[in-house]
C-alpha cells in the first residue's frame, strides 16, 4: 500500500490530510500543556494545604508529643512527598511529552512544507511541458491547414487556363512553402509529444510517487511519535506510582501507631501534680471548750450560733488555689519552675539540667580544639599565631563556668524537689518560712494564690518603735474569733510572729487574710500568730463582721 500508486491524483486530499494531521499533534499538545497545569495546581494546593495543617513549633514546649498528633504530622509530611511526587509528573510530561511534542510539530512543519513544494514544482513542470506540446500542436495544426489552402490554390490556377505561368508557377513555390513549414511543425510536435509523454510519465510512476511516499512516511512518523507521547504521557504517572505507594504506605504505617495507652500515659505525664487526694474531713465539734471574748461590741451572736457552720463555706480558701481542683497560674514562668506542681517542676529542671549537660559537653569539646589547635601554632608558628586563639578560649572557659553554675544550681533545685516530695506522699514539709519568699508565687507543692502577680510574703514585719503588729499583740483583751480553719500542712512557724501549726491541727481566725498571703490565727490555749493563707482551709462564720467565704 503506498500513497504514490494509490493516491496519484489525491494531492489536494493529501495536502489537507497532513496538515489536520498537524493540527491534531499541536491539538493533543495543547491537552497534555492544559494536564500539566492542572498538576501543578494540585501539587501547590497539597503544598499549600500541609503548611496551613503542619505545626508552628516556636520552642520545644509546642512539639507534639501524643500518638494521634505525631501521626497526624507524619501523615502531612508524607502528603508533602506525595505533592512532589505530582511535580515530577508535570516535569516529566512537560519534558518527556509537551516539550517533545512541541519540538516535533514544528519539525513536521518544515517536511510538509518542503515535500509539497516539490510535489507543486513537479506539477508546474508538467504543466508547463503540457503547454509546450500543445503550442506546437496548435502550429502543425495551423501549418497543416495554410498547406492545404496552398494546395488548393495551386490546383485551382494550375487548372485555370486564363492563369499565367508566373501565377501558377508563384502558387507551386508557396505549395511547397506550406509544405515544408508543416512537416517541420509535425516533427516539433511529435518531439514535444514524445517529450511531454515521458515527462508525464516521469511525474505519475516516479517522481509524485516518491513525493507522496515521503508525505506517507511522514504521516507514519507523526502517528508513532503520537503512540510514543501515549506511552511516555502513561510512564510519567507510572514512574511515580511505586513512590506515592510509599507514601500511602506511610500513612497506613502512621495510622497504625496511634497508641491510646500511650497518649493516655502521656496525658498523666503532663498533668501530674504530685499532691495526694484530700482525706476525710474529720467531725469538729465546737460546743466545747470555745474561748471567745466579746469586745467593744463588734460580735453580738451567742454561742449557739458560733457552732452553726454553712455547708457553703466548708470549702477552704487554700482549696481553691490548688492546681489539683482546676486551678493554673496564670503569669511568666518562673526560672526554678516553683510555680508548677512537684513533678511537672521535676521534669523540667531535669530536661534544663540534660540540656545544659549537652551544652556544656559542647563547649569543652571546643575547648579541647582550641587547645589541640594552639599547640599546633605553638610547634609550627607559620600555620597561625597562638595568641589570636586566646580570646575564643577565655570566652569558651567563661561559657563551661557559667553553665557548671547553671547546673548546680538546677540540681540544688531538683535535689530538693525530689527531697521534699519523697517524705509525706509528695507533699512539702516546709520547715525554712524564707524558702517561700524565694519561690516568688508558690506555695505547698504547687499551691497557688488567684493573683498572678501577688508573691507570697513573709508575715508582717516590726518597723520601728511602736508598729501595729506590737500594737495588736500588747493588747490586753483578745480579739474575738471570726471563724475557725483547718491546717492542710505542717507549718514550723521559725519567724517572729508565725505561728506553728500541725497538720490537720484546728485553729481560730481573729483576722482575715489582708491580700499579704497571711491570715492571723489562734490556738485553744490563746496562743496567736499568722499562718500562710495557701496552708490553710479556712471557714468563716456568716455573720461575723467582714466574714468572707472563700471558695
Amino acid at each position: 500500500m503506498s500513497w504514490g500508486t494509490e493516491l496519484w491524483d489525491q494531492f489536494d486530499s493529501l495536502d489537507k490530510h497532513t496538515q489536520w494531521g498537524i493540527d491534531f499533534l499541536e491539538r493533543y499538545a495543547k491537552f497534555v500543556k492544559e494536564r500539566i497545569e492542572i498538576e501543578q495546581n494540585y501539587a501547590k494546593q497539597l503544598r499549600n494545604l500541609v503548611k496551613k495543617y503542619c505545626p508552628k513549633r516556636s520552642s520545644k514546649d509546642e512539639e507534639p508529643r501524643f500518638t494521634s498528633c505525631i501521626a497526624f504530622f507524619n501523615i502531612l509530611n508524607e502528603l508533602n512527598d506525595y505533592a512532589g511526587q505530582r511535580e515530577v509528573v508535570a516535569e516529566e510530561m512537560a519534558h518527556r511529552v509537551y516539550g517533545e511534542l512541541m519540538r516535533y510539530a514544528h519539525d513536521l512543519k518544515t517536511e510538509r512544507k518542503m515535500h509539497l513544494q516539490e510535489g507543486r514544482k513537479a506539477q508546474q513542470y508538467l504543466d508547463m511541458c503540457w503547454k509546450q506540446m500543445d503550442n506546437s500542436k496548435k502550429k502543425f495544426e495551423r501549418e497543416c491547414r495554410e498547406a492545404e489552402k496552398a494546395q488548393q490554390s495551386y490546383e485551382r490556377l494550375d487548372n485555370d487556363t486564363n492563369a499565367t505561368k508566373a501565377d501558377v508557377e508563384k502558387a507551386k513555390q508557396q505549395l511547397n512553402l506550406r509544405t515544408h513549414m508543416a512537416d517541420e511543425n509535425k516533427n516539433e510536435y511529435a518531439a514535444q509529444l514524445q517529450n511531454f509523454n515521458g515527462e508525464q510519465h516521469k511525474h505519475f510512476y516516479v517522481v509524485i510517487p516518491q513525493i507522496y511516499k515521503q508525505l506517507q512516511e511522514m504521516d507514519e512518523r507523526r502517528t508513532i511519535k503520537l503512540s510514543e507521547c501515549y506511552r511516555g504521557f502513561a510512564d510519567s504517572e507510572r514512574k511515580v506510582i511505586p513512590i506515592i505507594s510509599k507514601c500511602l504506605e506511610g500513612m497506613i504505617l502512621a495510622a497504625k501507631s496511634v497508641d491510646e495507652r500511650r497518649d493516655s500515659q502521656m496525658v498523666v505525664d503532663s498533668f501530674k501534680s504530685g499532691f495526694e487526694p484530700p482525706g476525710d474531713f474529720p467531725f469538729e465539734d465546737y460546743s466545747q471548750h470555745i474561748y471567745r471574748t466579746i469586745s467593744d461590741g463588734t460580735i453580738s451572736a451567742s454561742k449557739q450560733e458560733i457552732g452553726k457552720v454553712d455547708a457553703k463555706t466548708t470549702v477552704g480558701k487554700a482549696k481553691g488555689k490548688l492546681w489539683l481542683f482546676g486551678k493554673k497560674p496564670k503569669g511568666p514562668a518562673l526560672e526554678d519552675f516553683s510555680h508548677l506542681p512537684p513533678e511537672q517542676r521535676r521534669k523540667k529542671l531535669q530536661q534544663r539540667i540534660d540540656e545544659l549537660n549537652r551544652e556544656l559537653q559542647k563547649e569543652s569539646d571546643q575547648k579541647e580544639a582550641l587547645n589541640k589547635m594552639k599547640d599546633v601554632y605553638e610547634k609550627n608558628p607559620q600555620m597561625g599565631d597562638p595568641g589570636s586563639l586566646q580570646p575564643k578560649l577565655a570566652e569558651t572557659m567563661n561559657n563551661i563556668d557559667r553553665l557548671r553554675m547553671e547546673i548546680h544550681k538546677n540540681e540544688a533545685w531538683l535535689s530538693e524537689v525530689e527531697g521534699k516530695t519523697g517524705g509525706r506522699g509528695d507533699r512539702r514539709h516546709s520547715s525554712d518560712i524564707n524558702h517561700l519568699v524565694t519561690q516568688g508565687r508558690e506555695s505547698p507543692e504547687g499551691s497557688y494564690t488567684d493573683d498572678a502577680n501577688q508573691e507570697v510574703r513573709g508575715p508582717p514585719q516590726q518597723h520601728g518603735h511602736h508598729s501595729e503588729f506590737d500594737d495588736e499583740f500588747e493588747d490586753d483583751d483578745p480579739l474575738p474569733a471570726i471563724g475557725h480553719c483547718k491546717a492542710i500542712y505542717p507549718f514550723d512557724g521559725h519567724n517572729e510572729g508565725t505561728l506553728a501549726m500541725k497538720e490537720g491541727e484546728v485553729l481560730y481566725i481573729i483576722e482575715e487574710d489582708k491580700g499579704d498571703g497571711w491570715t492571723r490565727a489562734r490556738r485553744q490555749n490563746g496562743e496567736e500568730g499568722y499562718v500562710p493563707t495557701s496552708y490553710i482551709d479556712v471557714t468563716l462564720e456568716k455573720n461575723s463582721k467582714g466574714a468572707v467565704t472563700y471558695i
